[in-house]
């Protein structure tokens, strides 16, 4: 059982470090609060996974999920941390609005769980497009190096480690199978790290600076403060993770022979929430079911929602580690590069997966597909496109994956639900989606087994 939740837990490792690594990146959090927002969020994951495992009343699907902070808030976070002015400011606005978005997405999990033909694969497909685009930038950044004022940013050094780092990765994807294959990012991110160490590009004074235990101490970097734009902005992503855990409850009742109804996904969705509302207590992120997990379950044949559970209960352990939460700032930024563009670009081959399922043979849904790209591509291609706006308004709009997700609905509203083309509408199961926020590959599903009760 241990052997087989940490398994779980090196699958979705790189996922769930990566974006507070990119918003305390963004912040410029030091090497020590970096260190503990990376082990608050392994933390938070670990609960939240309780939460969804287990289950308590009628909270958490009980099916074998792994939980992680979701890879579609990192895009608002970072529009949250550019328009803050006082960057000590920017968590604990984000934790306000997360905490709020939690709260309200538990309130509608009954309601929403009826309303998913609304987010239909044309929808989910482009969000999840527009998340893995919006995340690549990150990628190319790190492969450059740390500083941008530095005078060997975006040497060959740094691209040579990237480029090595990618080449491990991509060679592992192709030639190992099983469970090595699904690590492969995280064995990159080692090989990457080894292969910088003669470089002098890696630092292992985190390591040595951390402490062997510590708890991560409630609202660390400040009391949650609450920001109606943010809270709007975290509200969308709220929707494309409830819509995200939808599909996957679904695929992942298939895969243990026991089929989601409304009931189990209401209850996944509120320990999805209501694990949101209180990750930021313990200065976490939002939270989320991890896809590649389900992956795990079908390759070890292993559907026990118990052993799902001890990988949260190691989640949690290196949370209270921050030791063995100091070892990704150790790994260099070239490194992270190099990991990242496979990370998230897999994000975007997921959403184009999706897309390819959507019913683009229609001409309503590649228009909706079309505009929807154009809008949450803006904040990535034009910057300054809505600088004349008040700087409230930017925080929405200066997040593709908001504009994006906010036009892919109003659109697929218009053209396939209202009007003559409403019968036609693109209603596909969400099952069908496919998604995966988590950046790496799942494995193929395996015959079916019963999950334990």
């Amino acid at each position: 059982m241990a052997t087989t939740g940490l398994q779980h837990v090196a699958a979705m490792y790189a996922g769930v470090v990566a974006p507070p690594l990119i918003v305390g990146a963004a912040i410029g959090l030091s090497a020590t609060d970096l260190t503990f927002l990376t082990g608050a969020c392994l933390f938070t994951a670990g609960l939240a996974t309780f939460l969804q495992t287990l289950g308590v009343w009628k909270i958490g699907a009980r099916l074998p999920f792994v939980n992680g902070v979701t890879f579609a808030g990192v895009a608002p976070m970072t529009a949250v941390v550019a328009s803050t002015h006082d960057k000590s400011d920017a968590l604990p606005i984000i934790f306000g609005a997360v905490i709020v978005a939690g709260l309200l997405g538990f309130l509608a999990a009954p309601v929403f769980c009826k309303a998913v033909r609304f987010f239909p694969p044309v929808v989910t497909g482009t969000v999840i497009t527009l998340i893995g685009v919006s995340l690549l930038p990150v990628a190319f950044n790190w492969a450059q190096g740390p500083d941008p004022a530095a005078d060997d940013y975006g040497s060959g050094t740094h691209l040579g480690l990237a480029g090595a780092t990618l080449l491990v990765v991509l060679l592992l994807r192709r030639f190992t199978r099983g469970f090595v294959k699904q690590i492969a990012v995280l064995l990159g991110l080692i090989a990457g790290t080894l292969i910088a160490v003669p470089f002098g590009a890696t630092d292992f004074g985190p390591v040595t600076d951390a402490a062997v235990v510590g708890f991560p101490t409630p609202f660390h970097f400040g009391t949650p403060q609450f920001h109606l734009a943010a809270i709007l902005s975290m509200c969308v992503v709220m929707v494309v993770s409830m819509t995200e855990s939808t599909a996957d409850m679904l695929a992942l009742g298939e895969i243990v022979d026991r089929p989601a109804d409304e009931r189990t996904i209401a209850a996944g969705l509120r320990a999805d929430t209501l694990g949101s509302a209180l990750s930021p207590l313990f200065n976490g992120f939002m939270c989320s079911a991890f896809a590649q997990n389900i992956g795990l379950v079908a390759m070890t044949r292993i559907r026990s929602r118990y052993v799902v559970a001890t990988g949260g209960g190691f989640l949690v352990l290196m949370g209270l580690c921050p030791m063995a939460a100091s070892l990704i700032a150790v790994v260099p930024r070239p490194v992270l590069g190099g990991a990242g563009v496979v990370l998230f670009g897999s994000v975007a081959a997921s959403g184009i997966q999706t897309l390819v399922r959507a019913g683009l043979d229609k001409d309503n849904n590649v228009l909706i597909v079309a505009v929807s790209l154009a809008v949450g591509i803006v904040p990535i291609t034009a910057p300054e496109f809505y600088h004349a706006f008040p700087e409230t308004a930017r925080i929405v709009l200066d997040s593709g994956i908001s504009t994006g997700c906010v036009a892919a609905v109003l659109l697929n509203l218009v053209f396939n639900h209202l009007g003559q083309d409403a019968d036609a509408a693109d209603v596909t199961h969400p099952m069908e989606a496919g998604t995966e926020l988590s950046g790496a590959a799942t494995g193929a599903a395996a015959p079916h087994a019963p999950a334990t009760p």
